[in-house]
C-alpha cells in the first residue's frame, strides 16, 4: 500500500507541474500591429525558450498558440530562445552522459 500512494503522490506532481507549465504557455500575439513599447526582449525569448516543449504541445491542439513571439526586438530575443530552448533540451543529455560516465568506471 505504501507504494502505491508513493506513486499516486508522485502522478499527482507531476500532473500538477505540467498544468503550471501548460498555464505559462505564449497565447495569440494580439501586439504584432507594429513597434512600440511591449516587444519582447531577452527575458521574454529565454522564458518562451524554457517553455518551448509545453507550449509546442499546446501549440499542436490550439491553433491560436504561437511557440515564438513574433512582436520581439530581434537578434535579444533570439538569443533568448535559444538559450532557453537549450537550458531545457541539454539538461536530459548531460545527465545521461554522467550516468554512462559512472558506469564505466565502476565496472573496470
Amino acid at each position: 500500500m505504501h507504494r502505491t500512494a508513493t506513486r499516486a503522490m508522485a502522478l499527482a506532481v507531476l500532473v500538477l507541474l505540467a498544468l503550471t507549465l501548460a498555464a505559462c504557455a505564449a497565447g495569440p500575439d494580439t501586439a504584432a500591429v507594429g513597434p512600440g513599447p511591449g516587444v519582447a526582449g531577452f527575458w521574454l525569448g529565454l522564458w518562451h525558450g524554457v517553455i518551448l516543449p509545453i507550449t509546442f504541445i499546446v501549440s499542436l491542439f490550439d491553433h491560436g498558440v504561437g511557440i515564438y513571439e513574433i512582436h520581439n526586438d530581434g537578434g535579444w530575443y533570439d538569443f533568448g530562445f535559444v538559450l532557453g530552448a537549450l537550458i531545457v533540451f541539454s539538461g536530459p543529455l548531460s545527465s545521461r552522459r554522467a550516468v554512462r560516465g559512472r558506469s564505466r568506471t565502476g565496472s573496470s
